[in-house]
């Protein structure tokens, strides 16, 4: 689960990250009323207002407002509340911005990076640093590599004082800002470790005229497989952020991501959901999305999952491969012609069985009396289903 930028800034700050003064703002009064608190509490007349949507670059697309005073705050929220913000990491499509936060600020003398991750090859959380701040870090990787420092982190140490002074005296910095850093970056990996974290992101990690840091961006992303030891995480979700499929799948309690080509997938099984879409794509296709019924998906679950892929109007083709084991063929079987029946099949439908009562399952397909299409192996089925799809010639 994504967080937004003040959400993730209110973990910071509590377990000692510093980061500027702020406050969310749903209205344009809401915001000019923060504007005025700020600049009352600290003396300075230059604020920011910045969108809040569950992305990226929102600088460079007109998010992200610096000004002068409570009036010009409020101008500026006029302007981005409501407003279809386009950046490099929403697609063409975009978000509408219906929060904002209104902060401090701050005289800045560098721009920092830092970002905490999980490597799977390496089995370690890894913390990243560069003097890159402010860009993409993507784009430093690219061009100048030699810019990025990290450290994979022994779990059994967790971030040891010394791991934190090499990262911070390695961007250059001296006394007593190193030591300041170092110290930021060691409670920014209490963070990531306390609320199971994914990711988190500082982009720009700011250093002030001051010598201070302060973490001027926040970006986190909570593992959702750890929900059941956070019972606040929930309260924290943003619906409006989400893809309606994506949170009915939720709901009815199987996996599914929109992706961006044609051909819907329904599978058991996270392994060969992905090999399915691996092999839709040896053969010229383009999946549509990921879709994990799971080992045990009842009918209805079926069902549900058949609809939330007909929700697309990007698919052209429906891929169902199923090898039943705890999901029996039949039980498969069942809940798509239900939901066939109940949806209508606009769309060419292969279906590939195998395993616990594949007989039966292929006989309850082949007796519905709709337009399916039975595949005697995943190879088959994949190229039938890439050729209704139009991606190749059959």
């Amino acid at each position: 689960m994504k967080l937004h930028e003040h959400q993730g800034k209110e973990l910071f700050r509590k377990a000692g990250v510093p980061v500027p003064l702020g406050r969310v703002a749903f209205n344009v009064d809401e915001a000019e009323a923060a504007a005025r608190a700020l600049i009352a509490e600290t003396g300075v007349e230059t604020v920011v207002v910045k969108a809040q949507i569950h992305a990226g670059g929102r600088g460079k697309g007109g998010g992200v407002k610096v000004v002068q005073g409570a009036a010009a705050a409020r101008e500026a929220a006029q302007r981005i509340l409501g407003m279809n913000l386009v950046t490099h990491q929403t697609g063409s499509e975009g978000k509408v911005v219906r929060r904002l936060l209104v902060e401090q600020g701050l005289r800045v003398a560098k721009e920092l990076y830092a970002g905490i991750v999980v490597d799977r090859d390496r089995r370690r959380v890894v913390m990243m640093v560069s003097s890159e701040g402010g860009m993409e870090i993507e784009e430093v990787a690219r061009r100048t590599p030699e810019k990025i420092l990290s450290r994979a982190i022994d779990p059994a140490y967790g971030l040891r004082g010394f791991e934190a002074r090499e990262l911070a005296f390695g961007l250059g910095l001296g006394e007593p800002t190193a030591g300041k850093l170092a110290r930021v970056l060691g409670a920014l990996y209490k963070v990531f470790v306390a609320e199971d974290c994914s990711l988190v992101e500082i982009n720009p990690f700011v250093v002030l005229e001051s010598g201070d840091v302060v973490a001027l961006d926040a970006k986190v992303t909570l593992d959702d497989n750890a929900a059941y030891r956070h019972k606040e995480h929930p309260t924290l979700a943003d619906p409006s952020e989400e893809d309606p499929a994506e949170a009915a799948a939720r709901a009815a309690g199987f996996s599914y991501i929109r992706m961006h080509g044609d051909i819907g997938c329904m599978v058991n099984g996270a392994g060969l959901a992905m090999a399915t879409m691996d092999i839709l794509k040896h053969h010229g296709g383009e999946p549509a999305n990921f879709l994990d019924v799971g080992g045990g998906a009842s009918k209805d679950q079926v069902a549900q999952a058949f609809k939330v892929i007909l929700s697309d109007p990007a698919v052209k083709a429906i891929f169902v491969n199923i090898f039943g084991g705890i999901l029996k063929c039949d039980v498969l079987a069942e809940g798509v012609i239900a939901a066939v029946r109940e949806a209508g099949l606009k769309v060419p439908l292969v279906v590939r069985l195998e395993g616990t009562n594949v007989a039966r399952g292929r006989q309850l397909l082949g007796e519905s009396g709709l337009a399916i299409q039975v595949a005697k192996d995943m190879d088959e089925g994949a190229k039938k289903a890439v050729a209704l799809a139009g991606d190749t010639e059959p």
